[in-house]
């Protein structure tokens, strides 16, 4: 049996670079999938190539079934209505994979009010409006004593986790997901639901001549964005055990991010500190304390 044979899978974004290659390999792995995709280019313009329809191309190419939509996902109706049409067309909602989002690249002293806030819409709010939509349908189906085994697979990224010099509306958007994330895991466990997060390296429409170079090498490519894919789809199956996590992948390889943790406690005992001791005190729970990793963009 294929590991997601059965099962209806949305994927947002899901009209080119990591989000096809999701979109592909749950199709591969026996799911159902709705390609959610707005068709905007890298900096949320229109775009009238209709990239989520070639997906559903390839798709049923492959002998699978999906379908199209074309949902803001930020926007509160229409992600409702993109929850809606899974459950309509393929009869349930097993999975969500939260993918979609474009950049606005600026250093923060200059960075407008518009690009902040168009970043942080499509990122943060919108990986919390389907989930919110998908969770009253497993809610409901929970407390009428129907099982759920349900999925959530958020898209974070290295910069939301590290920081990324001259992307703070990206960055910040993208360490909320981790968060939401972890709240997600502790809040739905109850009702049958496991969330994740994946914090992808890959050569994408977002990356490409930015990270890396825009053409891929030949032969083995570890930025392909199909690397990623096997974990999405993992973390997306009934296999999945695991919640509340966030993984960093690329290539052949993944790793768990340690997230906040509580420090080394210093303290004065029980009174209350002067200015001068907080100071002192701030300085030695540092020193019991690993240092952060770098911020990208500072070496």
């Amino acid at each position: 049996m294929l590991p997601c044979e059965g099962r209806v899978v949305i994927v947002t974004g899901a009209g080119r670079g990591l989000g096809r290659a999701h979109a592909l390999a749950f199709a591969a792995t026996g799911a159902k999938v709705v390609v959610n995709d707005l068709g905007v280019s890298r900096e949320g313009e229109a775009d009238a190539d209709g990239p989520a329809a070639q997906v559903v191309a390839e798709i049923e190419a492959m002998g699978g079934e999906a379908v199209t939509n074309g949902a803001d996902v930020a926007n509160w109706d229409q992600a409702g209505a993109m929850i809606a049409q899974a459950i309509d067309t393929f009869g349930s909602l097993d999975t969500l994979v939260c993918n979609a989002g474009f950049l606005r690249d600026r250093m923060l002293a200059s960075m407008s009010e518009e690009e902040w806030d168009s970043v942080t819409r499509v990122h943060l709010k919108g990986h919390f409006v389907p989930a919110r939509h998908a969770i009253t349908f497993w809610r409901d189906k929970s407390k009428a004593g129907e099982p759920v085994d349900a999925r959530v697979v958020n898209t974070s990224s290295g910069a939301g986790l590290m920081g990324s010099i001259g992307q703070g509306n990206y960055a910040a958007a993208k360490a909320g997901i981790a968060e939401l994330t972890i709240q997600q895991a502790a809040e739905w466990g109850r009702y049958g639901v496991l969330a994740n997060a994946v914090a992808p390296d890959a050569r994408t429409r977002m990356t490409a001549g930015v990270f890396y170079d825009a053409e891929a090498p030949e032969g083995w490519d570890d930025k392909d964005p199909a690397n990623v894919s096997p974990l999405m789809v993992w973390l997306g199956s009934a296999a999945c055990d695991v919640t509340g996590r966030v993984f960093e992948a690329t290539g052949g390889q993944l790793n768990v991010c340690d997230g906040w943790q509580h420090g080394p406690v210093a303290s004065i005992g029980d009174r209350q500190m002067t200015v001068e001791e907080a100071g002192r005190l701030a300085h030695e729970s540092i020193a019991g304390a690993p240092d952060p990793a770098p911020v990208f963009g500072t070496q």
